[in-house]
């Protein structure tokens, strides 16, 4: 009698097992393969980040621009602190007599890359009186007797008129913003009183004034 289950039959019933276990091996390796291969992706870069910081920086210059001082002068713009006695705001003048007014012109320029939002002129504590020459009168009251008018020509508006004895020791001036590149414009206008004598001869009087803008 001849075995039902012979070899022949065993590798017939074998071969749709196998078949079908192949198949699912390759639908998962299928599976697996689309997750990790394909799909959409999206990106930005933001290859430059910077920030800088801006400078502010003052220019002074006289009538016709023939003297520049600048806010730099005293070494760099870290210390952005220079002292400039070329300029003189009061004329210079050694010759004036009662009566004369001596006007004097003057420009500010912000010459930062960021604006000005304050804009002060303080003057100095004292105003100082000394003698000018070999003849020197006896008064003592020079600044007393030296009035002075600071217009703002820009803004056309007068920023002190008085004595030059009165302004020393004054609080600051706050005078309009200023914008980056803006230049702002100044007359002094000094008068020897009428009333000054002989007393008065050989003699001058002083006064420092600062600028300062604040951003």
């Amino acid at each position: 009698m001849s075995n039902p289950t012979s070899p022949k039959a065993k590798r017939i019933r074998f071969a749709p097992l196998a078949l079908a276990t192949g198949v699912l091996a390759a639908v998962l390796l299928s599976v697996t393969m689309t997750g990790t291969l394909s799909g959409f992706a999206a990106q930005i870069t933001n290859s430059t980040n910077t920030a800088a910081t801006g400078a502010l920086t003052m220019q002074e210059q006289n009538s016709g621009a023939t003297v520049t001082c600048t806010s730099t002068d005293g070494g760099s713009v870290s210390n952005n602190t220079a002292t400039c006695a070329t300029i003189n705001k009061f004329g210079g003048s050694t010759t004036m007599i009662p009566g004369q007014t001596v006007t004097t012109p003057i420009t500010i320029k912000n010459t930062g890359t960021v604006a000005a939002s304050t804009f002060t002129l303080t003057p100095g504590a004292t105003c100082a009186q000394s003698n000018a020459g070999t003849s020197n009168g006896s008064a003592t009251d020079l600044c007393a007797k030296l009035s002075v008018v600071i217009t703002n020509t820009t803004a056309n508006a007068v920023v002190y008129s008085g004595t030059l004895a009165a302004l020393a020791g004054s609080s600051a001036f706050t005078l309009p913003a200023v914008a980056a590149g803006g230049t702002t414009g100044f007359t002094f206008a000094v008068t020897l009183s009428s009333t000054a004598g002989n007393t008065y001869q050989g003699l001058q009087a002083s006064l420092p004034l600062v600028w300062n803008y604040a951003s």
